[in-house]
């Protein structure tokens, strides 16, 4: 099966099926794949469609036009370029959702230089980690978001940075980094304003950079995401041009999508779901993207939609939740809704009904992916019943192969359980610098091992019945275990940690950790949690912590997680969510 040319096989609808009664499934070719750069994509829209309205930043007043959008690009772009940004550089984004972060995704892609996605509610170790790792030249930040000091934290990580003149930083545990760029209004030392940086752009010809744009390659990576497993320190997920424009396009295009809609994005930019499936679906179409705020607000998302028309929506099922509990839910006119995407968690059926009736999302779809894969594989469609929608995550995007696999490598039956692989223009280039890692996650054959547990069904849908691995969801956010272990261990009353997840009514799972201590030592439950919290982010902070004389182990000495999650269940009285 691996590497042959399969034709599709459609049902009497013309969707695929799969293929001679195997857990085996390849997407639709009818439509061709995009092989374009995002730079050149850009320049498309902004050819077709100048004058109509592409960007709605509601909190910080801006509204734009493709133009206008292009022109800001160029100008950061040729600030950059000033900057002695080049090809294959790296520059890393550690901001919330604003104009600025917008602009740095499609500036650093016209001159080729790769993005480095940073959470924004990293802390200084994960900071520290994530620019040492992709050895990143420059970095935009904003000046604060919520409780989070940026710049303080980076003072941090770079005391050089004070003393230093913009643009030649030398940091003993930064040495690549040489420009800070500051996202706000006042002055840092040792830091250029973002204002400044585009200021200097405007010198620069547009023909200079199209020069530059030119040496391009739509399988140049552009982008780096972090993620991981639950063996080791988060890995670099590396995204091509080719990678990204092709998922925004599909993801968009099962939609359907075009320049008369308007998406409200109120998932986070730094995730695939706001910069692939989000602004760049809506360049891949002409539609206009619409951000309420830095970060989700129920009222605030609610307000955007209304103000503008928006016809699409995004969010992860508790975003959801909260908008249709929200007080004033009532009180704005949500009638334009038609579209969008809930993916992140499993949807309750009750809310994926109250989304289609009160919301007005008779089409919204449901998606499945990774990071890895760009990030959609299995997405559902704008007529899919409702069932389906909430007891599958769809059928393939185009132009994917996927296949579920029993423990020996060989293909499941359909409706047998097995771990899901995807192969096809989506799986990344590899993980930053980890070749080690790289092998294990995509075979010589080209399948990236997900490590998602899944069935196919005899019409193609997909259903997700659990992980190989260890990793857990919390409110639409991965924590993978054994990075949080990694840090626990540096406290010095730690001697041995599990860290495992258990059901909770509003996130779906949260993070409980069992600790053994160091003899003679008698950390507390608070101390704990106040340990990680000046350190790490709040969503992979232990919620419940418990400290045992030793942990359960198999004969062969492996930690046995479910033993602890099933104690936890039973002395917490948990009630244990079934997903679909």
């Amino acid at each position: 099966m691996a590497g042959s040319a399969v034709a599709p096989q459609s049902d009497a609808a013309g969707q695929v099926a799969p293929v001679d009664g195997k857990a085996y499934v390849v997407g639709r070719r009818d439509g061709a794949l995009i092989e374009l750069t995002i730079p050149a994509l850009l320049a498309r829209t902004a050819a077709a469609h100048g004058s109509r309205l592409a960007v709605v930043f509601r909190d910080q007043g801006i509204r734009w036009t493709w133009a206008d959008l292009a022109a800001r690009v160029d100008s950061l772009a040729g600030g950059l370029h000033r900057l002695g940004l080049a090809k294959g550089d790296r520059l890393g984004i550690w901001a919330p959702s604003r104009y600025e972060w917008l602009l740095a995704q499609f500036a650093t892609a016209r001159l080729g230089v790769i993005l480095v996605n940073i959470n924004p509610a990293y802390r200084v170790f994960e900071l520290e980690f994530a620019l040492r790792k992709t050895g990143c030249k420059a970095l935009i930040l904003s000046e604060r978001f919520k409780s989070s000091d940026y710049v303080g934290m980076l003072r941090d990580v770079a005391p050089e940075l004070s003393a230093a003149q913009p643009g030649r930083l030398a940091a003993g545990d930064l040495p690549a980094l040489r420009s800070v760029i500051v996202a706000g209004e006042d002055a840092h030392p040792g830091c250029f304003a973002f204002a400044e940086v585009e200021e200097m752009g405007r010198a620069v010809a547009t023909a200079d950079l199209d020069t530059v744009t030119a040496t391009l390659d739509r399988n140049d990576p552009v982008n780096i995401q972090f993620t991981s497993g639950t063996t080791g320190l988060p890995k670099g997920a590396t995204l091509t041009h080719r990678n990204i424009v092709n998922n925004a396009h599909f993801v968009t295009a099962a939609m359907e999508l075009t320049e008369q809609d308007r998406l409200c994005i109120p998932v986070p930019f730094y995730h695939c779901f706001g910069m692939v499936m989000g602004t760049l679906g809506c360049v891949s179409k002409g539609a206009a993207m619409v951000i309420p705020g830095e970060g989700f607000d129920p009222e605030a998302t609610l307000a955007a939609v209304a103000e503008n028309g928006c016809t699409a929506l995004y969010g992860v099922p508790t975003m959801f939740v909260a908008m249709l509990e929200h007080p004033r839910f009532a009180d704005f006119d949500l009638s334009s809704l038609r579209t969008g995407i809930m993916a992140g968690a499993p949807c309750p059926i009750e809310v994926m009904r109250q989304v289609q009736s009160k919301m007005h999302m008779r089409e919204i779809t449901i998606a499945y992916g990774m990071t890895e894969t760009s990030p959609v594989s299995f997405q559902s469609g704008v007529d899919t019943p409702l069932e389906k929608r909430v007891s599958s995550v769809g059928r393939i995007q185009p132009h994917l192969e996927v296949k579920i696999v029993r423990e020996d490598g060989s293909i499941a039956g359909i409706g047998e359980q097995g771990e899901l692989m995807t192969r096809g223009y989506s799986v990344m280039e590899g993980y930053w610098d980890e070749p080690e890692k790289t092998a294990e996650a995509i075979d010589p054959e080209g399948w990236m091992h997900t490590g998602d547990l899944a069935t196919l069904d005899a019409e193609g849908y997909c259903n997700i019945t659990g992980r190989v691995k260890d990793m857990i969801v919390r409110g639409g956010e991965n924590v993978y275990p054994r990075e949080v272990e990694e840090f626990l261990y540096t406290h010095p009353d730690v001697s041995q940690v599990q860290v495992f997840g258990i059901p909770d009514r509003k996130f779906g799972e949260i993070v409980a950790a069992w600790i053994v201590p160091k003899p003679g030592r008698q950390p507390s439950e608070a101390e704990i949690r106040a340990y990680c919290e000046s350190k790490i982010a709040h969503f992979k902070v232990p919620a419940v912590v418990r400290f045992k004389d030793a942990l359960p182990m198999t004969v062969t000495g492996k930690p046995q997680k479910f033993v602890m999650r099933d104690e936890m269940i039973e002395e917490l009285g948990l009630e244990v969510q079934k997903t679909a």
